[in-house]
């Protein structure tokens, strides 16, 4: 039996190694795949994550794969489970229409108002005039939004109007993000604590797994640009069971009874970016597949088979799973090239010291080359380290870290110590 798993990133990598484990799988295959990936699975670098008519042609050609697994966000948005599922082929993750939760910013808020399913205040533009107008009378902070998908980089957090204006008109003039920018969200900033809650669904049963908490700017303490992710833990410290109860009851269940009630099965994972208030628990935002680096520090914890899941998601048997988590706790810290999320060098050769054997690198942007690994994007690595306490996790990661090197490498050195 074989699994091709559609992607190129840490998630990706994290995914491989959690279906590794299943000893029914006999080959994994990875499009495109990245160079760590590439020790343990078969990659195909010369199809892109998009480039779905020749997705389904290699999936086609090879009959013995008995599931694909669509892990971006681009992939799913342009309908790849759907192009499987009409040609025959098992694939895990939603079909275009329930993609939209994550591919469109206006469709996933005008949900939330509809359904009473709590969020920001907020109002939609698609005229960069009339945006330009309505921030004359904003409250400050604020935060703008592109509509589409912008690779994690499409929310601006506007201290005062002068920065609000600039990104309205990157956004929308400038294009920044492409036909993403073509409307936007302005909604109003929410004080608190952040928590990532990903959930299994199959249109019947939701199935939170256990919390995670990202780190988002590029720069110590919350400063700087923000990013595809920096880092990530799990457990979250904050977000207990009575938090997880009521989240599941005002917003975790209801987002899938809203989905129905508009006609759209939603069989996959939604990731919840959960803003915890004084005003209570409210969605940030909706993501229609694993989150990264999330990803990374939660599947380290799972206990449960992958695979199974999966083919219980698609199969809607998901009620009669029961999710096995480690009571360890585990902590992803990010390496980065220099200039991430902005202009970066590619190439940089990396070298490893000897990694802890609770330890896994996970790898993003990496390609190998005559047995050698190169830095090949932006995210380029995530560390990831379980422990019995979070510090004991971190100490790890850290002490890890350490042992790699490239040129212009950049981390995080606070992860996890909020």
């Amino acid at each position: 039996m074989e699994v091709l798993v559609v992607g190129g990133g840490g998630r990706e990598h994290a995914i491989c190694h959690s279906l590794k484990k299943n000893n029914k799988i006999t080959k994994l295959y990875c499009i495109p795949g990245n160079g760590g990936i590439s020790d343990i699975a078969e990659c195909v670098p010369e199809i892109k994550a998009t480039d779905l008519d020749k997705i389904l042609q290699f999936v086609k050609e090879h009959a013995d794969i008995a599931m694909t697994v669509v892990a971006p966000d681009d992939p799913l948005a342009l309908g790849l489970v759907d192009l499987l599922e009409e040609n025959g082929f098992r694939a895990f993750g939603p079909t275009k229409a329930a993609a939209q939760i994550e591919a469109s910013k206006v469709f996933s808020k005008n949900l939330m108002k509809k359904y009473g399913i709590p969020t920001a205040d907020y109002e939609v533009f698609s005229s960069s005039d009339d945006a330009l107008k309505y921030l004359e009378k904003a409250a400050y902070p604020t935060v703008i939004k592109a509509d589409g998908l912008a690779l994690g980089k499409g929310v601006y957090i506007c201290q005062n109007k002068k920065e609000a204006t600039s990104a309205v008109e990157e956004i929308m003039l400038d294009q920044k993000f492409g036909t993403s920018g073509n409307q936007i969200v302005i909604e109003e900033f929410l004080k608190g604590y952040e928590v990532s809650v990903l959930a299994f669904c199959d249109g019947k049963t939701i199935l939170p797994m256990e919390t995670s908490q990202d780190h988002k700017r590029a720069l110590d303490d919350d400063k700087g640009l923000n990013t595809g992710g920096m880092g990530a833990f799990s457990p979250s410290q904050r977000f207990g069971e009575a938090e997880m109860k009521k989240a599941y009851n005002t917003i975790f269940l209801p987002t899938m009874n809203a989905l129905n009630a508009e006609g759209i099965t939603f069989k996959g994972v939604i990731y919840f970016g959960l803003m915890v208030s004084n005003k209570g628990v409210k969605v940030l935002e909706y993501n229609a597949r694993f989150g990264d680096p999330e990803t990374q520090a939660v599947l380290m914890r799972l206990e449960s088979d992958l695979y199974d899941i999966f083919n219980m998601v698609i199969d809607q048997k998901l009620s009669q799973v029961k999710l096995k988590w480690s009571d360890k706790q585990s902590i992803c810290v990010v390496i980065a090239s220099g200039g991430y999320p902005e202009s970066y060098q590619k190439g940089y050769e990396i070298s490893f010291g000897d990694i802890d054997g609770d330890c896994v690198v996970f790898h993003a942007g990496t390609k190998k080359a005559d047995g050698k690994y190169y830095t090949n994007g932006g995210r380029v690595l995530g560390v990831t380290c379980m422990g019995n306490t979070l510090a004991e996790a971190r100490e790890k990661a850290y002490k890890n870290v350490e042992k790699i090197s490239f040129e212009n490498m950049h981390y995080r050195k606070d992860i996890g110590v909020k």
